[in-house]
């Protein structure tokens, strides 16, 4: 008997596309990680690169051993595996509910990685062109208004910055005029200057926090979505894996009830034998030993007259000898 192979297969493929997503977010945190020489965060478990990798590492040892567990057919694997994921998705429920009731504290985190952002703006490439990406996504400047640029050494706006973007924005945060096809990059000079209603001629006046948040409610059901996607597709990696434990138990019940049974029978059958072989085996060396007690003991018998005889007959030798060596010394 074989395991369903349908069920086999398909947590397999699951397993393995999983494992496969794994390698490439290690992969992508490492980048992050060797090629930043700067971090927005203080802490390390706050750093994206960091939880990418830790999420990867994670991801790769579990779906390491579905896949293993669902090709060599290992219930010990997939009951490890099963474990594992019906955690996992304990603690993303748990996070869920923590981020509901403490929205406020992570928009506060959200707004102060978002701040140390703006001000390693220049140190970074990689951050810059993922800020001024987010800047013309979402059309929006600064973290909650275009003056938190002044945040960075290079757009702080006071007189005697000798910087010449001083008081100014990235070009990123500048409308784009119709039937423009090159991009002014001083189009956000002097803005800070302005006041908001004139600044918002040019350039992009609300803040990046308040459009992300508007955007992440606007668009609920769709990242509702993905979340219960992700979820329905854990529980059904799940499910596979307690379906094929029960079939993997199934036969190996199977094959303890049918296989055996002559083995068992065979074992019950000889095992009196073996007892009465050994039984025999002690009684015949008994009798051997009490036969052979017997033989010396009739021999003993038979030889202890003759020797009592020689005895006697040695006696009077030396009683004649005492004689005539007396015999001798008197004459």
């Amino acid at each position: 008997m074989r395991t369903n192979q349908i069920v086999k297969y398909s947590l397999f493929v699951s397993c393995y596309l999983f494992w496969v997503a794994s390698g490439l977010m290690i992969s992508v945190g490492m980048y992050a990680k060797l090629c930043n020489e700067t971090s927005i965060v203080d802490s390390l478990v706050a750093d994206p690169a960091f939880i990418l990798i830790a999420v990867g590492i994670l991801m790769f040892a579990i779906t390491f051993i579905g896949c293993m567990g669902a090709l060599r057919d290992i219930h010990v694997l997939l009951k490890i595996f099963a474990g594992v994921m019906a955690l996992v998705l304990i603690l993303q429920f748990v996070a869920a509910i923590l981020g509901f009731m403490f929205s406020g504290m992570v928009l506060e985190k959200v707004t102060s990685v978002m701040s140390k952002a703006i001000t390693r703006y220049r140190d970074d490439l990689d951050l810059q062109n993922f800020i001024d990406y987010l800047q013309k996504k979402f059309q929006c400047c600064g973290v909650n208004t275009y003056r938190d640029w002044s945040l960075n050494i290079y757009f702080y706006c006071v007189e005697n910055n000798p910087s010449l973007e001083s008081c100014g924005v990235p070009y990123s945060c500048c409308i784009k005029e119709k039937g423009q096809n090159v991009i002014n990059t001083m189009c956000g000079y002097e803005t800070q200057n302005l006041m908001q209603w004139d600044a918002g001629d040019r350039i992009y006046v609300e803040g990046c926090l308040n459009k992300i948040v508007s955007w992440g409610r606007g668009n609920l059901l769709l990242l509702g979505g993905v979340a219960m996607g992700l979820i329905v597709l854990e529980i059904l990696v799940i499910c596979l894996a307690v379906v094929m434990i029960y079939d993997i138990n199934f036969i190996m019940e199977r094959r303890k009830s049918t296989v055996p049974v002559t083995s068992v029978r065979r074992k019950q059958n000889e095992e009196p034998c073996r007892d009465r072989e050994f039984v025999r085996e002690l009684e015949c060396r008994e009798v051997e030993n009490i036969e052979e007690y017997m033989r010396e003991l009739v021999c003993v018998e038979e030889e202890f007259p003759k020797e009592l005889e020689c005895m006697e007959i040695q006696r009077r030798e030396e009683e004649y000898v005492r004689e005539l060596h007396f015999m001798r010394t008197v004459d």
